[in-house]
């Protein structure tokens, strides 16, 4: 095993040959910080569980605060057949050294080099977590290779979670699994969201940034990127600054050097705006979300968007688009108002409309929290993770696990949707 795949081994290790051993993938080591609470759940139901990802010092670091196994395969985002071959080589080396009674995979390099090295391996129970369909905003030839990848990942694995309705919709239509493969748990979400952690309150963050307490902020939470809807964004907040000058948005996230990286021109524009804020990468944005009178998240796709349950959860409004998987997270004209993607215009006047109705909006946030409360408390989604996989585990054929319904049985805790 080279130093890239190295493994830092969690106090959970001691003692633990007998646990269920579930393995976690994703490609981007920054993907882990979003991972902790479902892990901690697992480990804290009496799994033994492992994180793997690229390197990266969020790796470590989860690993290390959740007391798990870390183990660090390079991955490149983009298509790169040399290299993704290797990396599929040092997963399958990986999975057949654990021998892990679970694998999910998410993401689309991890879900597709994972599932593929899982299936090789035999792993009994393989599960692809299907959190977003980046050929969304794809054309052309690249649009059917992802199909492809898509399809290929979901066939190597027993079960695909998709995490929102909506997904599970679309993944339907085009075909990249059956419809038994296909499941929803509860409502959707990976998460769900810490009720204690993002709540209504004062916040250092305006005293901090130099923010005026009576300034109308417009908030932004995700990586700047060009399908987050960044360049729709900044055209609509132009037309929002002839109506009120005073406004600010802040962006709460960081320039991702990825596929879909803004352009250094737009870029430019985002730092050098006199009333744009940028934070950069933010580990703790909870008191971020306190700062803003409304969130607004432009995206082009979605497969469920967690800062929109947690700017619902802190009682502000939010303004998202019609896209896949956003369209689940916010009850229009309840908790927040959607409108269609790609339109600076529709942004803009939905804007204005809350910025200048105080009442409209407060009401709008505590619907929106009322919400959230009733549908995705974090613990009541990680429970229905638990149980699917405690229920996994009970089920080691492939022939039940690749179909449960056939068999007359369900997962513990498993709504199959048909």
């Amino acid at each position: 095993m080279t130093k890239s795949e190295g493994a830092t081994p969690g106090a959970q290790d001691t003692g633990s040959l007998r646990r269920p051993h579930i393995l976690i993938g994703v490609t981007s080591h920054q993907t882990c910080l979003v991972l902790q609470v479902r892990l901690r759940a697992l480990r804290e139901s009496g799994f033994r569980v492992s994180l793997l990802s690229a390197p990266g010092q969020l790796l470590y670091d989860t690993a290390q605060n959740e007391q798990i196994a870390a183990y660090a395969v390079p991955m490149e985002r983009g298509i790169s057949p040399v290299a993704d071959i290797i990396a599929m080589f040092r997963i399958w080396r990986l999975l057949r050294s654990l021998r892990p009674d679970i694998v999910e995979f998410s993401t689309p390099k991890a879900g597709l080099l994972g599932s593929l090295a899982a299936r090789l391996c035999r792993i009994p129970a393989r599960v692809y977590f299907l959190r977003g369909l980046r050929l969304e905003t794809a054309f052309g030839l690249k649009r059917i290779l992802l199909l492809m990848t898509e399809r290929l990942a979901s066939a190597c694995a027993n079960v695909v979670i998709c995490n929102s309705w909506s997904l599970r919709k679309k993944a339907l239509a085009l075909h990249v699994a059956p419809a038994s493969k296909l499941v929803l748990l509860g409502k959707g979400s990976s998460n769900g969201v810490d009720l204690e952690r993002f709540c209504p309150g004062a916040s250092f963050v305006r005293r901090h940034l130099g923010i005026s307490t009576d300034a109308s902020v417009i908030g932004f939470a995700g990586r700047l990127t060009h399908y987050k809807g960044l360049a729709e964004l900044l055209e609509a907040f132009t037309v929002i600054l002839r109506e009120e000058p005073s406004t600010l948005l802040l962006l709460v996230g960081w320039f991702d050097a990825a596929e879909d990286a803004l352009g250094v021109g737009l870029r430019a524009r985002i730092e050098g705006h006199p009333n744009i804020v940028c934070t950069g990468f933010i580990a703790d944005t909870a008191p971020y979300y306190r700062a803003m009178d409304l969130l607004v998240l432009p995206t082009l796709r979605e497969g469920f968007p967690n800062v929109v349950l947690e700017a619902a959860a802190t009682g502000i409004p939010v303004i998202g688009t019609l896209c896949t998987g956003s369209r689940d997270a916010i009850v229009p004209e309840v908790t927040g108002m959607l409108v269609p993607p790609g339109n600076p215009e529709a942004i803009s006047e939905a804007v204005l409309r809350l910025l200048r109705d105080r009442d409209r909006r407060l009401a709008m946030g505590k619907a929106a929290r009322a919400w959230v409360l009733e549908n995705y408390e974090s613990k009541r989604v990680l429970g229905l993770a638990v149980d699917f996989y405690q229920g996994m585990i009970e089920r080691t054929d492939d022939a039940q696990l690749e179909a449960p319904e056939k068999s007359g049985r369900r997962t513990t805790g498993l709504p199959v949707l048909p």
